[in-house]
């Protein structure tokens, strides 16, 4: 402990000034009288000596200490006592002056903690257990204590039982004892680990956290909000610490970074997709068309037809799985799929097939490379909603195409790729003659673009840049506008937002703000990937459900009047029939 403190202690640079000299003489001299006292391998306060998971056949003979939770008991012969380090078998003694030892080891429920202490034997010949780092040796029992017994549990802590997801969020303490959580969360650790050390020891980043309270941010997610003592005021958590990156690049911090925690108020989504999925644009192919869905779109603004081609669909998707698909983009994206295939028979309620003309069916062949077995995905309407649909898609075909046995991707295959030359700016969705930023207002404009941002805005394309791992956006990052008259044309004129709001920001940057940008990691989504997860909530110890409530709290819960009273506020309740259709809405099963 001393030695590596020392290292720590030199590692440090010295700081100057004679009111820091006290202090670091004082710890200077604590850690010199720290290395003369003997120091105990063990506090007095640890109850074992070795962990389940350590022993082998070099330990032969020793006494040991051990505690566990009970894995699970054979015939009350053995049980096998697992604890973070791994597993291992003790043998429960029967003979009768050891009634007391066995009754404990034979009557504690499963997941039960108990400390048992004895002496490290060989199992018997034939009984080994390769499969097990500790299978060679087990541990003759001589004295055994309950440390706290386990009620009957919810479900059984096996990685093996299928659980419901709600199950597992209600009594997430017991779903982390499983074998595939303890490996996300210690694998995750190692990861941040090793990003700080490569950071900070190879590259010299400054790990700096930045403030949980701060005040609204125009633009970007909904933020959650948390009042103050003073009437009217509030401060706002942030949904990323953008502003503060800047902050600490004016303040010649040039090389920093944090494991963020951010805060967005928003239900679940879908996932944001870069178009980087080889859709192929046919609207030309269908103009004139008598198709009223295909015409429909065509005749809207930013209207399109798209398609995509899933090489050998047709022999390898079933009927329930366009069905799926088409189910899919009805509820996620409020879109319509519609198959089609080359073969006749094939034309699963696909009212498209029926007006393909022979020129256009050729042509889709030509365009899209189409083989036999191969089935078309055609959706249309607004540009953005339909790419984004088929580029969920293209990554729903390839799941169930590999559930069928197809190998599309080496799951041992890291394939990464840069997005780029994003737009600015994106009409709003509710007033599409406004204009909102697709990352965020404070990245800048692409060089060559700039002359158009007092001209035609929503054709300035951004030095906003996304990172992809296998087909996931795992980061996405800008270069931000670093002069402040700049950035206000961009709040006041394009955005039409308050610039009082970013004032602070604004007189930063009047202080010779160097040119300057940054990239978020989303680390649960890049953990998804490292660990197979299929949910990032298999990846953070206490996750939020689908609805971002804690099924094991039951937070957010309501607060007394009373405690509502220094913070100026009051909860206006929602009318009696609301609140009756609230009530039935929360009663069904969240995920």
């Amino acid at each position: 402990m001393f030695c590596w403190l020392s290292r720590l202690f030199r590692g440090l640079s010295r700081p100057t000034g004679k009111t820091t000299q006290p202090f670091w003489g004082f710890l200077s001299r604590s850690l010199i009288l720290t290395s003369q006292r003997s120091i105990p391998e063990l506090s007095s306060f640890v109850a074992r000596t070795n962990t389940c998971g350590e022993l082998r056949s070099s330990h032969l003979g020793q006494e040991v200490t051990l505690c566990g939770w009970i894995q699970y008991r054979r015939q009350n012969i053995f049980l096998v006592l697992r604890d973070f380090h791994g597993l291992v078998q003790v043998v429960i003694p029967q003979d009768e002056s050891a009634a007391s030892v066995r009754r404990i080891l034979c009557e504690a429920p499963v997941e039960s903690v108990v400390q048992v202490s004895g002496t490290v034997i060989s199992r018997p010949p034939g009984q080994e257990n390769p499969k097990m780092p500790t299978g060679e040796i087990e541990i003759k029992v001589k004295t055994a204590k309950l440390l706290n017994s386990c009620k009957k549990l919810p479900f059984e802590i096996k990685d093996f039982v299928k659980k419901t997801e709600t199950l597992r969020l209600q009594y997430r303490y017991l779903d982390l004892r499983g074998a595939q959580m303890q490996y996300n969360l210690r694998l995750r650790s190692q990861m941040v680990m090793k990003m700080r050390e490569y950071l900070c020891n190879l590259h010299g980043f400054v790990d700096i956290e930045t403030p949980t309270l701060f005040k609204r941010t125009p633009g970007g997610a909904k933020e959650f909000v948390v009042p103050s003592r003073e009437p009217g005021k509030f401060y706002s958590l942030p949904q990323s610490p953008q502003q503060f990156k800047q902050l600490l690049m004016v303040g010649g911090l040039d090389r920093y970074f944090q494991i963020a925690r951010c805060y967005r108020d928003e239900g679940s989504r879908p996932d944001r997709q870069p178009e980087f999925t080889q859709i192929v644009d046919i609207s030309d192919m269908f103009r004139r068309t008598k198709i009223g869905y295909l015409q429909d779109a065509l005749s809207k603004p930013q209207g399109t037809i798209k398609a995509m081609c899933v090489p050998e669909g047709a022999k390898y998707l079933k009927r329930k799985d366009i069905e799926s698909i088409r189910k899919f983009a009805a509820d996620h994206f409020n879109q319509e799929v519609l198959p089609v295939f080359l073969k006749a028979n094939r034309n699963w309620n696909s009212l498209l097939a029926k007006f393909i003309t022979e020129e256009q069916g050729l042509g889709l062949i030509r365009l899209l490379g189409i083989q036999e077995e191969d089935v078309v995905l055609v959706t249309a309407g607004e540009h953005k909603k339909a790419c984004s649909l088929l580029g969920k898609l293209r990554l729903e075909c390839a799941d169930l195409l590999e559930a069928r046995g197809v190998v599309l991707r080496d799951p041992a295959l890291f394939s990464f790729l840069w997005v780029v030359d994003f737009p600015l700016f994106f009409p709003k969705e509710e007033h599409p003659q406004e204009l909102e930023s697709a990352h965020h207002p404070f990245t800048a404009p692409h060089p060559s673009d700039i002359h158009l941002l007092y001209t035609e805005p929503q054709k300035v394309r951004s030095q906003h840049y996304d990172l992809v791992l296998n087909g996931n956006e795992v980061g996405g990052g800008s270069i931000r506008i670093h002069n402040a008259e700049l950035q206000r044309y961009v709040l006041a004129a394009v955005l039409k937002e308050d610039v009082k709001l970013l004032s602070h920001l604004l007189q930063a940057l009047d202080y010779g703000a160097p040119p300057h940008g940054g990239i978020a990691l989303g680390l649960d989504r890049l953990m998804c990937l490292v660990t197979g997860a299929p949910s990032i909530r298999d990846v953070i110890a206490f996750p939020k459900s689908f609805r971002g409530h804690d099924l094991m709290s039951n937070a957010p819960d309501s607060i007394p009047p009373e405690d509502l009273k220094p913070y100026h506020i009051q909860v206006s309740w929602p009318t009696d029939s609301a609140k009756e259709s609230s009530l039935s809405h929360s009663c069904h099963p969240e995920s």
